[in-house]
């Protein structure tokens, strides 16, 4: 089957790691950018981004010169809120997407970016039937139960819904992968291509789209299930209880009438205390002295 378009979103390239990561981060996402660099020629169609392209709005040059270099050809991108100074739209031009964009590199749509109500189409595809309108628009969007209590982003039922003038709608923001079809018409959201906490327990993938069908499927990008740990949770965890423990028998064996330090010492002498612990708190009583 033809493939028309290239669908991704939300690459969040970066320079630091990801705390989750065991492995070359770095170089695991050039080699994830670099496989949508080879569909891209393989396929010769453009690839539609539906934003945070970067994962802080002011790339470094090191950042940027690896992006010019890796970033496919014939690439349209909206800004997404990590792309955007104060998140703020009208401070796009200050950018790495601008970079991008002067140094032709990549195409921003006119719209829809993040904080933007729907207004106008952002991209044609032509098929021999006609034509299929396009929406790539950075906001949250999901599918299924709400992902959290109170949220009053849309599902996307209700966007395929509210916005019928559109064949197909990517989407980006939400890092969980989903395909959503209503009324023949189809929404999109890929996710990741690189997997940046301990709760995206997805397969990366970009989505392939046919316009004469109207229709997509995913292509997988290799990855290593393994690269992504909770051990960092999990300390947390351990760590968070022991200052729990620590509050809760300060509270039980405080007495009244003595001073802070006296308190301390009876407390340090009743139980058995690390001696980490110990010297932070006293660095900390000689520095309030």
């Amino acid at each position: 089957m033809k493939v028309d378009l290239i669908l991704t979103s939300d690459w969040h390239l970066r320079e630091t790691v990801p705390v989750c990561r065991t492995d070359d981060f770095w170089t695991v996402q050039w080699v994830k950018v670099e496989y949508i660099h080879t569909l891209q020629r393989q396929y010769g169609c453009p690839v539609l981004h539906a934003g945070d392209l970067y994962h802080h709005w002011k790339p470094s040059p090191y950042l940027t010169s690896h992006t010019i270099d890796y970033i496919p050809n014939d690439f349209w991108t909206v800004y997404g809120q990590h792309d955007l100074p104060q998140h703020n739209l009208n401070l796009r031009q200050k950018s790495g997407i601008h970079v991008l964009h002067r140094a032709n590199r990549a195409h921003v749509l006119v719209g829809t970016h993040w904080g933007e109500e729907v207004m106008r189409e952002s991209f044609s595809v032509p098929h021999k039937n006609g034509a299929r309108n396009i929406l790539v628009w950075h906001h949250m969007v999901w599918q299924g139960r709400r992902p959290y209590p109170g949220c009053t982003d849309p599902s996307s039922i209700a966007v395929l819904k509210k916005y019928s003038d559109y064949d197909l709608i990517l989407t980006g923001d939400n890092h969980r992968p989903f395909v959503e079809e209503y009324d023949g018409r189809v929404l999109v959201n890929p996710g990741p291509i690189t997997r940046q906490s301990a709760d995206e327990t997805h397969a990366p993938r970009v989505y392939l789209y046919n316009a004469e069908r109207n229709t997509v499927w995913p292509e997988y990008i290799p990855y290593t299930k393994d690269a992504v740990s909770r051990v960092h949770l999990e300390e947390r965890i351990e760590r968070e209880g022991r200052i729990d423990a620590f509050i809760s028998k300060l509270q039980g064996e405080w007495e009244a009438g003595l001073s802070f330090e006296e308190n301390l010492k009876r407390f340090f002498s009743a139980n058995k205390i690390r001696e980490a612990t110990l010297e932070i708190i006293n660095q900390s009583l000689e520095h309030e002295g």
